[in-house]
């Protein structure tokens, strides 16, 4: 994927891990933003306008589910990429899912499966395609077509 362009927003508590990210994508030619957790993101998003923002699950102040619902409920932010790239469970891939998550990257990951996932939500975000989760990336990743994540569907809980 030499060439690609783009800003992404990446959102983890681990400094080691949003340097990982960071540097894989930087080499691809991305522009990269980070931010330590949920609430830092949302201070950042307006500022620097990402294409593509990726979240960590579990974070301090505000977890990326959370995270990833108020982006959802933000008219400016609602049809922004948003990628999990996190060891999640089962139930927080459907709370993904349920608020609105467009892609999910199994930890650790292969750093082309990062590349892909987020180079795929970019041309998704700029054909004004995001807002469902359609499909994940690494080795375990559910996708809509294979995983009991498109089929149960929504879970019963909140995430203001």
């Amino acid at each position: 994927m030499p060439g690609a362009s783009g800003r992404v927003l990446v959102v983890d508590d681990s400094e080691v891990i949003r340097q990982l990210i960071r540097v894989n994508l930087e080499l691809e030619g991305f522009e990269v933003v980070t931010a330590a957790d949920g609430a830092e993101c949302l201070e950042v998003v307006r500022r620097v306008a990402p294409d593509v923002v990726t979240l960590d699950v579990m974070m301090p102040r505000l977890d990326g589910l959370r995270t990833a619902a108020r982006l959802r409920a933000a008219p400016e932010t609602r049809r922004l990429p948003i990628a999990i790239i996190s060891a999640c469970t089962p139930a927080d891939l459907r709370r993904g899912e349920a608020v609105g998550v467009d892609g999910y990257l199994a930890k650790p990951f292969d750093p082309a499966e990062l590349l892909a996932l987020v180079d795929r939500l970019r041309q998704l975000g700029a054909a004004g395609r995001a807002g469902g989760f359609a499909y994940g990336f690494g080795v375990g990743a559910p996708t809509r077509r294979d995983s009991a994540v498109g089929e149960q569907g929504a879970v019963g809980e909140s995430y203001p």
